[in-house]
């Protein structure tokens, strides 16, 4: 009984931290939910072949209701550019739910490899992107609904909200940085959404998965995230309007530079 409480003390801390990044950089929050979901899963014994996936799955599952949490607090602050964010939607749904099933086909040992090599790309970005003033404007529809689409597949096979690269994306076609932020969290929704159902469906009829678990989405760790992470949310998404966030983009990428080498160099060996 104590080992289940601290583990969901787990939860509930990890919660905290996803919640503030989902908030301040406009990521979901999975680039530290799922490594951290893999470790405790990995401790509590669930099978080597399921774990990675159920913790990409309850990731994405709870973006749905941090992103919710993000989004009312940019909106209040009338930065999500809404028509932009419609135009995306229908390439983001239908990539992140691709990206869902090509993780499905991937084993476990595999998918924990290709996970380092985005967290060190995502440390890479934190510590060497430059804010960015601008080169273009957004291209048109057709080429929009692709970005979109790229971006929806890789945030449904690594279980991010698509912050990582959406915000990039949108900077470099001149929207002021606070709005690629709002904006982001808010197509951080839709990918969340399809890519859930697409791990739900996709983990219906796995063997050996642990009590709780409804497909690839683990029901008590995806409540004691979901609990923390709405409220601070929306203290992320307050303080990206308030504070320089140097210190924190250094603290993260450091923190995900170091999972992203343990999760290669642990897993590299199961592979060759």
């Amino acid at each position: 009984m104590g080992q289940s409480l601290d583990v969901f003390a787990l939860y509930l801390a990890l919660g905290v931290v996803a919640g503030v990044i989902a908030g301040l950089f406009g990521l979901g929050g999975g680039a530290i939910i799922v490594p951290v979901l893999i470790i405790a899963f990995t401790v509590s014994g669930y099978a080597p072949e399921l774990l990675t996936h159920l913790a990409i799955g309850t990731s994405l599952a709870t973006i749905v209701v941090t992103s919710t949490s993000a989004i009312a607090t940019h909106h209040q602050k009338d930065a999500v550019r809404w028509p932009l964010v419609v135009s995306m939607i229908p390439g983001i749904v239908i990539g992140a739910a691709v990206g869902g099933l090509l993780a499905a086909q991937l084993d476990g040992p595999l998918l924990q490899i290709c996970f380092g090599v985005f967290l060190i790309f995502i440390a890479g970005q934190m510590v060497f992107s430059a804010p960015v003033s601008g080169h273009r404007e957004l291209p048109g529809l057709g080429s929009r609904s692709g970005v979109a689409g790229v971006i929806g597949c890789l945030s449904g096979i690594f279980g991010i909200g698509g912050g990582s690269l959406t915000v990039p994306f949108l900077s470099w076609c001149r929207i002021p940085m606070p709005q690629a932020v709002a904006s982001s969290a808010a197509l951080g929704f839709p990918i969340a959404v399809s890519a859930t159902l697409v791990y739900v469906m996709t983990g219906w009829s796995a063997a050996g998965l642990p009590a709780g678990a409804y497909g690839y989405v683990y029901l008590p760790a995806f409540i004691g995230i979901a609990l923390t992470s709405i409220p601070f949310a929306q203290v992320g998404a307050k303080l990206a309007h308030r504070l320089p966030e140097t210190g924190l983009r250094f603290a993260f990428a450091g923190l995900s530079l170091l999972l992203g080498l343990i999760f290669i160099v642990s897993n590299i060996g199961l592979v060759m």
